[in-house]
């Protein structure tokens, strides 16, 4: 079957019984073609499988919209964090020189990024949008290193489907799925319009997610692992956020 008669069926199915309230048989649907969330079940599962569905059909490929550089925001808005920890305030102590980023999991060649290691490898930037549940946004300049350079470089193996994501503090974790992970806007950040990234926007590395809302852009992270299976992490949700109410896929 061809990718657009494909799309052409799920879409069209998706929407047809999501018009008439068949919800229930929309996430069939969805399952039948393997684009389920890990936060498929409860009472919101219904719906947060087809809103995953159909963007992944629909949008799969397309970039995050991108700005004029003249649009950048004057005074970007930084979220308060809770208060650095202890091995972040260690590592910050020689402006970062020792800060790693390990990759394992399901890759062929299991290892370690210092900073200076990412920086030396291709670089990206795109100037996007980042859009908070709480109603606020604001425009910057993101560079980095694409996560799938990363990923080149750690070998990841043909049965991977997502990438969990760790920050300083263990309770701070998410992940995506493996064509976000792959996306060419996907990036491990380490500067912000034109200089270093800035502590209070997740300094020294943050992954920059620019097709979801901005929680799934966190900050300060040190771990990356390679998995086919989100069920083995936190309660088996692909993040901490559906355990609050949030989607696991927060596309916009």
């Amino acid at each position: 079957m061809s990718l657009i008669t494909r799309r052409r069926m799920i879409t069209g199915g998706v929407a047809a019984v999501a018009g008439v309230g068949g919800l229930a048989v929309a996430a069939r649907l969805a399952r039948r073609y393997g684009l389920v969330p890990p936060d498929d079940g409860g009472i919101y599962g219904p719906g947060e499988t087809m809103n995953y569905a159909v963007q992944k059909v629909l949008t799969r490929h397309t970039p995050a919209r991108e700005f004029a550089r003249s649009m950048i925001s004057a005074e970007p808005f930084a979220n308060p964090v809770a208060p650095p920890t202890e091995l972040y305030k260690k590592l910050s102590l020689n402006n970062f020189r020792d800060w790693r980023l390990s990759v394992d999991g399901l890759v062929a060649r299991p290892g370690s990024f210092s900073v200076s290691d990412l920086k030396s490898m291709a670089k990206s930037s795109h100037i996007t949008e980042t859009t908070c549940e709480e109603g606020w946004s604001y425009v910057a300049e993101w560079i980095g290193t694409p996560l799938y350079k990363v990923l080149d470089e750690a070998g990841i193996l043909p049965q991977a489907k997502y990438v969990v994501y760790f920050s300083t503090d263990p309770d701070w974790w998410d992940s995506i799925d493996m064509s976000d992970a792959l996306h060419p806007q996907t990036l491990v950040s380490w500067g912000m319009n034109d200089g270093d990234l800035p502590v209070k926007f997740g300094g020294p590395l943050r992954m920059r997610v620019p097709k979801q809302l901005g929680y799934k852009s966190v900050k300060y992270i040190t771990h990356l692992t390679v998995t086919d299976d989100l069920k083995k992490f936190g309660r088996g949700l692909g993040s901490p956020e559906p355990e609050f109410g949030y989607a696991w896929y927060a596309g916009i």
